[in-house]
């Protein structure tokens, strides 16, 4: 089947038929179906659990969580990377009626203590590796901290793995996944355990899953990605998955080999990093059938597809998962798909954008008119709300609508076009994260008098990280001063580290000196675009700042041609 015909024949997110009355029951089915007890759910490494075991483990996780259960939310913390234990904690919130929250080990200090306060986290699991990520801030966290290896195999040993018999609603919160949005923190993605059931079913359906299928987990589980197209159509299917610790393209191929998968998911950058191994004649003596991901560029995906002898579906898509369009065999190779009449690309009031233009090269000619932030008129789809934050929520669902934060254009033949995010918030490696953060650290440094961080495109997926800064009066930008301190700064993680750094004696501004991040993001790194301001460059693996030359920029603008993405260049 074609990649479109499979998409055709798939539901509509959040149509699929619900595979059980609710997830503790699909687990207790798995457990006692004797054409599934037995096969295997999970692999790690050099161990496998069946299906049996599995449920078995997520029985003792359940007793545990409940045993803990104090007054307020049953919120669980997990911060943990893609071990087991993850999978066996949600399965254990499953038969407990609890709710895991994946906390992200990328956020540091302040940002991750905001992360659990938001989510009113009752206690957290973790393991030893990310220990040093809750030291500093263990003495404002309310509850328990679990270690895996250690407190958490104790507590584990008290408790029996009888089934607790609860029997959770089905729209009761199963998950709370964090997303970034246009605030200044991240947002709490609501998911009951209908959305995320409904979700696997989906997946199970459009990658055609058997039990005999494994899918390989490499994104972390802290990302929709990892739990909606990775591990929930493998217990609605009864699959299994296998587990790496984090991605690595170098291990990515001899995984796969060694666990058998099938199918993989992805996002962001991962099928170019994938590609830049070198490759091998034997590359596509693999068992991969398909990929579902997003945010790769037409060549990669294409180049992907022949050498590794693979399906790749890569489509539009967001946690929230609002919108929805529709792929065609005979679509733009930069498209996501037909929108219908309900997908629109509007201006802040809910005005439809003109359609794009372009010119006889293929390029985007009216970028200012028609590029608007892509909403589902017709309803808010599987989307249940951000926890904590009714301020995102109205936004989110203004007029009834679904607006998804992204932007995007469409042409005449009714196509849309993903034109990057918000200004307000980055996509970098396929990890989420807002700006404000990141900027309130920058304009900590002493020679920083104002400084404004946004999204610029890769030339590969997503954004990576600028900074236009206005500095004291007097001083020069310090590359390597500057570079050595970030790089001191507990609360910035190296995906947050600017890669473009913008100095200026003035940026542009609204009559209330606001900056105009729009037109920041516009601008970019382009030099007919800066306005003669020095622009400078800290490449990946590079330890300071160096000048962003004109051959700097020709190279880049021919990475993004070679890419498929020279449409963003231009935008």
């Amino acid at each position: 089947m074609t990649d479109a015909g499979r998409r055709r024949d798939a539901p509509a997110p959040g149509q699929a038929p619900l595979p059980a009355p609710n997830a503790a029951a699909l687990l207790r089915h798995n457990a006692l179906d004797h054409t599934i007890a037995s096969r295997p759910a999970v692999r790690f490494e050099d161990k496998v659990w069946t299906h049996g075991e599995y449920v078995a483990n997520c029985r003792r996780w359940a007793n545990l969580f409940l045993a803990r259960r104090a007054d307020g939310p049953f919120h669980v913390g997990v911060l943990l990377d893609n071990i087991p234990e993850y999978l066996f904690a949600f399965g254990g919130a499953a038969l407990a009626g609890a709710t895991i929250v994946g906390l992200n080990h990328t956020r540091r200090g302040e940002n991750l203590l905001r992360d659990i306060r938001h989510a009113d986290v009752a206690f957290v699991v973790t393991e030893p590796r990310h220990e040093e990520l809750i030291d500093p801030i263990r003495d404002r966290m309310v509850g328990d901290i679990l270690v895996v290896g250690s407190s958490l195999d104790d507590a584990l040993l008290g408790v029996g793995d009888d089934d607790p018999g609860v029997e959770p609603d089905v729209d009761s919160t199963w998950a709370l996944i964090f997303t970034s949005g246009t605030s200044d923190a991240p947002k709490a993605v609501i998911c009951s355990q209908r959305r995320l059931l409904v979700t696997g079913a989906r997946f199970a359906i459009m990658l055609d899953l058997t039990p005999d299928d494994v899918g390989y987990i490499a994104m972390p589980l802290f990302h929709s990605n990892a739990v909606m197209v990775g591990w929930a159509p493998s217990i609605v299917a009864g699959a299994s998955v296998a587990l790496a610790r984090k991605f690595t393209a170098s291990g990515w191929l001899s995984d796969v080999r060694r666990y058998g998968a099938t199918w993989f998911n992805y996002t962001g950058k991962p099928l170019a990093y994938i590609l830049a191994t070198p490759e091998r004649p034997d590359d596509a003596d693999n068992t991969l059938r398909i990929a579902f991901g997003n945010e790769g560029s037409p060549q990669v995906v294409s180049e992907f597809a022949r050498r590794f002898g693979v399906e790749i579906i890569d489509a539009f898509g967001a946690t929230e998962g609002g919108v929805a369009v529709q792929r065609t065999d005979d679509m733009p190779p930069a498209a996501m798909g037909l929108v219908g009449e309900a997908v629109k690309v509007v201006d802040e009031d809910g005005h439809e954008r003109p359609r794009a233009r372009f010119d006889a090269d293929g390029r985007l000619v009216n970028a200012e008119e028609c590029v608007g932030e892509i909403v589902n008129t017709s309803g808010v789809g599987p989307f249940e709300g951000y926890y904590n934050n009714e301020e995102a929520n109205a936004r989110t669902t203004r007029f009834g609508w679904y607006w998804s934060g992204d932007l995007g254009y469409i042409d005449e033949a009714g196509y849309l076009y993903f034109a990057g995010r918000n200004a307000e918030w980055l996509r970098v490696d396929g990890e989420n994260f807002p700006a404000a953060p990141i900027e309130s650290a920058v304009a900590r440094h002493p020679d920083v008098v104002i400084a404004a961080v946004y999204g610029v495109p890769d030339e590969q997926a997503g954004d990576q990280v600028m900074a236009a800064l206005i500095l004291r009066e007097g001083v020069k930008f310090d590359p390597d001063g500057f570079a050595h301190w970030l790089d001191s700064q507990p609360d910035v993680g190296p995906k947050w580290r600017p890669r473009y750094v913008r100095v200026s004696s003035s940026l542009p501004s609204t009559a209330t000196n606001k900056v105009l991040k729009r037109t920041l993001v516009h601008q970019k790194f382009r030099s007919d675009r800066v306005e003669g301001d020095d622009v400078w460059i800290r490449a990946r693996g590079e330890d300071v700042y160096r000048p962003f030359t004109p051959e700097d920029e020709k190279e880049l603008h021919d990475r993004f041609v070679a890419s498929g993405r020279e449409r963003f260049w231009d935008l």
